[in-house]
């Protein structure tokens, strides 16, 4: 059983928290490239409601709409992929050790906040103050 140090007074997480965020860590990571890998499928498909039977008018617009709804799908992937990323350079700090360690005050990240954003690598005290 491992000795309990006052929060306070913590350089680093345990052995067990570390395994514990792993766990989180893993889990979001699982749903995340399920989400990256729909919105790849889904830029990757044709649109169903093809604008072949319709006047060029509307097959401008629709083309523009589809266009936009590419884009935008694009930016989300985009956006996934950082995030799994992320999440994935947490696992190597957990590996390190040095998992949870704000990287501007040095300070340990409280719990709670790494629970929450699990890639984070700032204390809320150093996100405040804009480092």
């Amino acid at each position: 059983m491992e000795k309990q140090i006052p929060a306070s007074e913590k350089t680093r997480y345990s052995d067990n928290e570390l395994a514990e965020f792993r766990a989180l860590i893993n889990s979001k990571i699982k749903i995340a490239r399920e989400e990256l890998d729909s919105l790849v499928s889904s830029m990757n498909s044709t649109n169903p409601n093809g604008t072949d039977d319709t006047s060029g008018a509307y097959q401008t617009l629709e083309d523009g709409a589809a266009t936009l709804e590419k884009e935008s799908i694009h930016q989300l992937a985009a956006r996934q992929k950082k995030f799994i990323e992320q999440l994935e350079a947490a696992l190597i700090r957990i590996a390190n050790k040095t998992y949870g360690v704000c990287r501007s005050t040095g300070k340990l990240i409280q719990k709670e906040r790494l629970m929450a954003v699990p890639h984070t690598t700032m204390s809320m005290e150093a996100k405040l103050r804009g480092d």
